[in-house]
């Protein structure tokens, strides 16, 4: 079936712009027309770098709160690769790691804009890699529409060129990249990262150690894959944001709801084709309804926008579905994920917010930011068969949970 990108009629209570709501028609069209809808297909990768020396500790918290595992490490002529799996038919993740603290690109430069993201500066989730029928034919239809991309010769990071890959340059609204590959994320040595290595074995010891924890804990069997990601953007760019995504890959805007207590909206957007959103994982913007510059005269809670002015446009956190069902004298299976994670020494934010009694509904969680990553981990149960995305008091009890721990005082650095 296929899905009616047109015929739908988004869900939420946010009120969009005529603006928005004729270029979203415009743009689904003109996906057809030039070939988009049939060239880009599900999110493949995920592509997210840290500080050098920090991959192998991001890749043990990477085993022991996700269900992602080692398949391969490269190096090339600036980073190390190392690429992870899930599932063979979730997207795949691959984690790069400059070889010299002095190597500089974009992601160094905006970070060091930003008084919380200046300790890491090497750190930044990147984007995501989609499937692709024909790279060239893909460059040509959206650069025909204004989409920036890398060329060889003119990048820092010579993966954002290599052969096989087409990444786009960073967004203006979000600091995201989209990338397209016909290339076979299941074969780490097909990607052309570089020289393969293996681990040390002091290496691979602590990822089995941290492999042991997820599956005698029962921690590992629970997480399904990634749900959805979160990226936190300024007030202004909330209707760019969605509509340059949506010229770049066949999502849809699902809908937006405003998140009132919270000053801000959460806007989703989910790929039709699959019935399964870890399949292809949802894309969330999520904006305050008042910017910063006049929210002074409201004095309205802005945890959104002072994420962005402390650490920039970015992506703020990855949701892990966790399997739905009872676990133990009537604890849900998230609630154990996360007590057998805290006392692992895994810190959260708050409580686990939701309901799951008889009615479908959610409980979900933030973690900490990551001091590899700078992400936060969300785990999310969907209970009994919730048919939504999400409910407006989860997300304001996680967004005033964050705000608290995302906060700057002057002389402050990330911890």
């Amino acid at each position: 079936m296929v899905f009616d990108y047109a015929g739908y009629q988004p869900k939420g209570d946010k009120k969009n712009s005529e603006f928005f709501n004729e270029f979203r028609q415009r743009i689904y069209e003109r996906r057809k027309s030039s070939g988009i809808e049939d060239l880009v297909g599900n999110m493949r990768s995920l592509v997210m770098q840290v500080e050098p020396g920090t991959s192998l500790a991001t890749m043990i918290e990477l085993y022991e709160m996700t269900p992602y595992r080692h398949a391969g490490s490269y190096i090339g002529e600036t980073h190390k690769f190392h690429v992870l799996h899930s599932r063979p038919v979730f997207p795949a993740l691959i984690l790069m790691e400059p070889l010299s603290e002095a190597f500089e690109e974009y992601i160094t430069r905006v970070n060091r804009m930003y008084p919380l993201s200046r300790a890491t500066p090497h750190s930044r989730y990147v984007g995501e890699i989609y499937e692709s029928a024909n790279n060239d034919e893909i460059r040509k239809a959206l650069e025909d529409q204004s989409v920036r991309f890398e060329y060889s010769g003119e990048v820092e990071n010579p993966f954002y060129a290599a052969n096989g890959f087409l990444f786009t340059m960073p967004s203006d609204f979000t600091g995201n990249r989209v990338g397209y590959s016909d290339l076979d994320f299941n074969d780490p040595d097909s990607l052309g990262l570089g020289g393969r290595f293996e681990m040390t074995a002091d290496e691979q010891a602590k990822l089995d150690e941290a492999a042991d924890f997820a599956e005698a804990s029962g921690v590992g069997e629970l997480l399904l894959g990634v749900d959805h990601m979160a990226t936190r953007i300024l007030a202004a760019d909330r209707e760019d944001a969605i509509l340059e995504f949506l010229t770049q890959v066949p999502y849809y805007f699902w809908g937006a709801y405003n998140i009132m207590d919270m000053n801000s909206s959460t806007n989703v957007n989910r790929n039709g084709s699959v019935m399964d959103d870890k399949l292809s994982p949802a894309k969330v913007f999520t904006a305050n309804n008042t910017p910063s510059f006049v929210n002074s005269f409201e004095n309205k809670p802005m945890p959104t926008e002072t994420f962005v002015r402390n650490y920039g446009r970015r992506m703020h956190h990855v949701a892990i579905e966790v399997q739905d069902g009872d676990h133990a004298a009537g604890e849900k299976n998230v609630d154990f994920v996360v007590n057998a994670l805290k006392e692992k020494g895994v810190p959260f934010l708050a409580h686990v917010v939701g309901e799951c009694k008889d009615e479908p509904n959610l409980k979900q969680i933030f973690s900490k930011h990551s001091k590899n990553t700078i992400l936060i981990t969300e785990y999310v149960e969907r209970c009994h068969g919730f048919d939504g995305f999400f409910t407006k008091d989860n997300v304001a009890a996680l967004t005033e949970a964050a705000g608290q721990d995302e906060q700057y005082k002057h002389g402050q650095i990330f911890d």
